[in-house]
């Protein structure tokens, strides 16, 4: 049998997961790593990657029908990545992944393999220490694909292919809030401005899922409602995934991410202009590994909201981590996960810089 091997090590939670990339295949392949850069693998070679712990949303996937030059530019027929040999972005479909996030929820680690995005080879993945289980998916795909999702090389998903919310199970526009601000509908791909006064303290952007509104501007929505109006006067209703803003305090802008209230989609914030720090982000699947106890329709909910117990609500004044805050923080180190959770979490800029909130980046 010909197939794309993947077995990791995990050394310890202090050093770096050794993970052995091997090809089985008959045929040359360019293995891809997020992170880890990429790699031409003749058939039965090797290579091996160093992973940091407290990694997440990482993947492994191989590159095929692939023609690069020797400054490691050029394209593949599946699993590109926007045409370097030293992948800095994830492949494009088709193509067969191994993902992982390392240390995450009550210390785990978290392995699968996914044909979200089609099917290009065979694909094994398992411990090699530590745990005794592993995955695979060999069976010949591309071969039996059906004639709709055939494509050069593998077998495409339905999302890449049909483009509907049936396959790509997102709705396709989502209800933007923000406080100060209001609210809007925003499609995919669709933006929103706002205007906010120097010297605002306590501003939040979030997004709205599942929502309804008549042309009065009155209805409601699954996760992040503010009193059932599309124009929001008041903050949104847990789960909702966070951007937090206080500007000009001190000449200082104070920036954050928050899960505090729970997770509904996807987000990054970042300056435009006016500051040099880079973005931050939280862009993991909280949703599909959410703790059975936080599920919600639409999202991940937070555990004062459920519990309502001053361990998760910090009513007094005193508290510390719990078992759920470190699962939010596991995925994503840069939020909030707590309300007294690490200062670290909060990010500065000059005065006067200009932001972005990115949902679903």
């Amino acid at each position: 049998m010909s197939i794309f091997i993947f077995s990791f090590l995990l050394l310890s939670v202090c050093h770096a997961a050794i993970f052995d990339i091997v090809n089985q295949c008959p045929y040359t392949i360019l293995a891809a790593a997020i992170p880890g850069g990429g790699r031409q693998l003749l058939p039965g070679k090797n290579w091996t990657i160093f992973v940091n712990p407290r990694t997440d949303d990482a993947r492994i996937w191989a590159r095929t029908g692939c023609t690069f030059n020797s400054s490691g530019y050029g394209r593949c027929e599946t699993g590109d990545c926007d045409g370097l040999l030293e992948c800095q972005t994830y492949g494009s479909p088709p193509n067969t992944l191994a993902e992982f996030t390392l240390n995450g929820f009550n210390n785990l680690d978290f392995i699968d393999i996914s044909l979200v995005e089609g099917f290009n080879v065979p694909i094994e993945f398992s411990p090699i220490t530590g745990c005794n289980h592993a995955i695979q998916c060999s069976t010949n795909i591309t071969g039996q694909c059906p004639d709709e999702l055939k494509t050069s090389g593998g077998c495409n998903n339905p999302c890449t292919v049909f483009k509907t919310d049936e396959y790509c199970c997102k709705s396709g526009n989502l209800w933007a809030a923000a406080i100060p601000g209001g609210g809007k509908q925003l499609d995919k791909d669709q933006t929103w401005t706002i205007n906010v006064n120097v010297d605002t303290t306590g501003g939040r952007v979030w997004a709205r899922t599942g929502c309804n509104f008549d042309s009065s501007g009155h209805g409601s929505c699954e996760t992040g409602d503010c009193n059932g109006l599309l124009e929001c006067q008041a903050y949104g209703k847990p789960p909702n995934t966070i951007a937090e803003f206080a500007l000009n305090q001190f000449n200082l802008d104070f920036i954050d991410i928050s899960l505090v209230d729970g997770f509904n989609v996807p987000m990054e914030f970042s300056p435009t202009s006016g500051c040099a720090r880079g973005m931050i982000q939280c862009s993991a699947d909280i949703n599909g590994q959410c703790p059975t106890q936080l599920k919600t329709n639409g999202g991940c909910n937070n555990p004062c909201t459920m519990f309502k117990t001053n361990e998760y609500c910090c009513n007094s004044g005193g508290c510390g981590p719990t078992n759920y805050s470190r699962f939010f923080k596991g995925f994503c180190p840069d939020a909030f996960s707590y309300p007294l959770d690490d200062k670290t979490s909060t990010f500065t800029c000059p005065g006067g810089a200009s932001y972005k909130v990115v949902f679903c980046p």
